[in-house]
């Protein structure tokens, strides 16, 4: 047996008014940071945050971004202002198209999203000089990125004209910007951090949370809030790294939050400081557990490619939750394209003095929402945490963690309880990435002894499978008068009188109320899986329904929506985005009908519960395209570069393998993008003369957006320029991918057309 005990206590109360942060009192809807959570109008809050960068997706995408970011669960977006998009030529600003800073605030507020603004100078983000103008970069007389008085006089007028386009829009103003970051993984200038705090206040920028990023023993002045990462791949180890060192860690239970390893390459290359140790300092108890950058995907390097998945990141996101966070931020949530200037692209590379050469277009990241709009796995996965935090995050936010077991060993079983000393949380997971997967669990059962009394659940042990991590309520109220004392079932949300909890794959369903009554659900866990008690019903979802739920406010109240397909709000109306032709959709309660516009909607005669309809998009689907076989190529010799002599990204394609594809209509299409399933070792994109495309192959497909060329694909097709992969090259792809032939091949190409049906209801009345 597998038995497992801890005695939690009631965690210590919060330090109060000690930090320089918060609204003023008396501001509406008032902000205020304590030792160990946030607080919003007098209640315990834990943000929700998605990076998503407006200057890198098209302007006429960013509602819909805005859209699957807020229906995913998302509560606040950040954002990085790099100052080479707004000042490319020193003293001529440009705020127009997508470079719209205010009007991207203004539209994420339209969603119901609140806003981080990461005002640089300094950004990183992979752009090229971390965003600093070229002007700014070909000046030899100024010492960056510290209080040196020649460069803080080119940094005023960068804040000034930032603040001047967020007049109006802060939370004490009744706006959505809750917070400010200055600099990014500035390690050893507080003083400089603190100066820039100054410099924007004195600007008039007034927000409630000033932070800075806080990983790699940064020094953040007591001014400043400091933001952690957890990452569980990275693009900037080593080819020679199987996998990075720091990366377990982040799959364990621990109140430590900080990671030495990220931007240690920059600190190396550009400093020449090495990081000796991968052990995580101490943290400041004065400040509450927070994150800025939780991998919600990776990017790939020339030299090194990871493929984190979205199990990766779905169990690293609930590590953390599980180990105290109290702000959940993803980097990045949105993926997008870099942008090209002047100079050309502008990425960062061994060309300008980077350790890593990465794709010239592509910022996809691998992101829960691709760089074209794509919703991956992983949107869905951190949506029922999201939904869960939602509900519970306000209870959550005050638990603190305590760790029940779980070392380096991967036999140790790693378990940790988040409490409030009467009721909480209990986190187990036995998962780990595929390249170091750890073993089931048999026999398991857990002990929790609180103040008054103890909870063991399950009432019998059970064998936890490999590869899942659950989060199960302890003594969660229902009522007034009725407890769930546990539930090897995870909660998700709550909608009236109706508790929403979803069952774990290989996990039993056991459900004990307060008195001891073990409750026998009517049927296998799904959407009929509803027991019925006095005053609250339970729905136990199966895993695959739970990561087709949404809880969205639709036809004038909130409503669960299970679907096939994603879906958004936008102006009160359901949008839906399929990618096959039919999607099946379901809402609780039930609107008495539905209206579609583009897309066609036949309504299911049962009598459940649900109200389900049977979606036809004719534009939708994907369509297979022919593809000759590549002919011949010959790869360019192995360059290395940058100030790490890493493996440089190919320039010279005289050798490449052209391939033309033609197109075939897309016709009504919302967005129409080019698959393509291939191996080889890089590739570029042309529609016609223009740039519009690149991709370091690493098992993944090439995704390639049509939509904005619609006219001259359709007269002149793709082309594409392929390098052959070359093993003996020697860069480092996931094990699960690498075992290819050198060469190039296209194992299948396709057109995936992705709709837009626009549902609204025909009547807002509900019986």
């Amino acid at each position: 047996m597998n038995a497992h005990e801890l005695r939690v206590l009631p965690p210590v109360p919060p330090l109060r008014r000690h930090l320089p942060f918060g609204d003023a009192a008396g501001t509406p809807d008032r902000i205020e940071v304590t030792s160990r959570w946030f607080e919003r109008g007098g209640r315990p809050w834990m943000p929700i945050t998605g990076e998503i960068h407006y200057s890198r997706i098209p302007r006429e995408r960013w509602s819909e971004v805005l859209g699957h970011a807020r229906a995913g669960g998302l509560d606040s977006i950040a954002t990085y202002v790099f100052w080479r998009v707004h000042e490319p030529e020193q003293g001529r600003f440009d705020w127009t198209g997508n470079r719209d800073l205010r009007a991207f605030i203004e539209l994420a507020a339209a969603h119901g999203l609140d806003m981080i603004v990461r005002l640089g100078p300094w950004g990183h983000g992979e752009y090229r000089y971390g965003g600093f103008p070229e002007w700014l970069v070909e000046r030899d007389d100024l010492r960056t990125r510290t209080d040196d008085p020649a460069y803080l006089e080119l940094v005023r007028p960068l804040y000034a004209q930032i603040i001047a386009q967020l007049k109006g829009l802060t939370h004490n103003e009744g706006g959505p910007i809750i917070g400010a970051q200055v600099d990014n993984e500035l390690y050893d200038q507080p003083d400089h951090l603190a100066t820039l705090r100054e410099i924007a206040e004195e600007s008039g920028l007034l927000v409630p949370m000033w932070t800075a990023t806080g990983w790699g023993g940064a020094q953040v002045p007591d001014t400043l809030l400091p933001l952690y990462s957890a990452y569980s791949e990275g693009f900037w180890e080593d080819s020679t790294v199987e996998w990075p060192a720091f990366a377990p860690f982040h799959f364990r239970y621990s109140e430590v939050r900080d990671d030495l390893t990220v931007g240690a390459d920059l600190r190396e290359a550009l400093d020449g400081i090495a990081t000796e140790s991968t052990e995580p300092l101490e943290h400041d108890d004065r400040t509450p557990f927070a994150t800025c950058e939780l991998g919600g995907g990776m990017h790939v390097a020339y030299h090194r490619r990871p493929l984190v998945s979205p199990e990766d990141v779905a169990n690293l996101a609930l590590a953390k939750i599980g180990s105290g966070s109290a702000w959940q931020g993803y980097y990045m949530y949105a993926g997008g394209m870099q942008r090209t200037g002047a100079q050309g692209t502008e990425q960062e590379s061994h060309a300008t003095g980077y350790p890593n050469d990465v794709p010239q277009l592509t910022y996809d990241f691998h992101a829960p929402i691709g760089a074209h709009g794509q919703i991956r796995p992983h949107h869905h996965y951190l949506r029922r945490q999201h939904l869960w935090l939602r509900e519970e995050g306000h209870r959550i936010a005050t638990m603190a963690s305590t760790v029940g077991g779980g070392s380096a060993d991967p036999e140790e079983l790693r378990w940790a309880v988040r409490s409030d000393g009467r009721s909480g949380y209990l986190f187990a997971t036995t998962y780990q990435p595929p390249k170091r997967p750890i073993a089931a669990q048999p026999g398991v059962q857990f002990t929790v002894r609180f103040d008054e009394g103890e909870v063991t659940v399950p009432a019998a042990p059970i064998d936890l499978p490999a590869g899942v991590s659950v989060a199960w309520p302890l003594r969660y109220p229902l009522t007034a008068d009725l407890e769930l004392r546990s539930a090897t079932a995870q909660l998700l949300t709550r909608i009236d009188d109706l508790v929403v909890l979803a069952a774990t794959d290989g996990v039993p369903v056991e459900i004990v109320l307060g008195d001891g009554t073990v409750l026998d659900p009517p049927a296998p866990p799904g959407p009929d899986c509803r027991i019925d008690l006095d005053g609250v019903s339970l729905l136990v979802l199966d895993d695959a329904s739970a990561n087709r739920l949404y809880r969205l406010p639709f036809a004038g109240r909130d409503r669960l929506i299970l679907s096939d397909a994603p879906v958004h709000l936008d102006n009160g109306d359901l949008i839906v985005r399929p990618d096959t032709e039919y999607a099946a959709i379901a809402i609780l309660p039930a609107p008495t009908a539905l209206k579609a516009e583009g897309g066609r909607l036949a309504a299911d005669t049962g009598d459940g519960p649900w109200a389900t309809w049977t979606l036809t998009a004719a534009h939708a689907g994907a369509i297979p395209v022919p593809v000759e076989p590549p002919g011949s190529a010959t790869a360019p010799e192995p360059r290395r570069g940058g100030p790490m002599d890493r493996l440089s990204a190919p320039t010279d394609y005289t050798g490449a393998a052209t391939v033309h594809i033609e197109v075939p209509d897309f016709g009504d299409a919302d967005r129409a993008l080019l698959r393509l399933e291939w191996t080889g070792d890089t590739g570029r994109a042309y529609i016609g003369d223009t740039f519009v495309s690149d991709h370091f192959w690493h098992g993944r497909d090439w995704d390639i957006d049509l939509t904005p060329h619609r006219d001259v694909v359709a007269r002149h097709g793709v082309r594409l320029e392929l390098l052959p992969w070359r093993g003996a090259t020697g860069v480092w792809v996931d094990p699960s991918v690498r075992d290819i032939e050198d060469g190039i091949a296209i194992r299948s190409a396709a057109i995936v057309r992705i709709g837009s049906v626009r549902l609204s209801a025909a009547t807002s009345a509900v019986p």
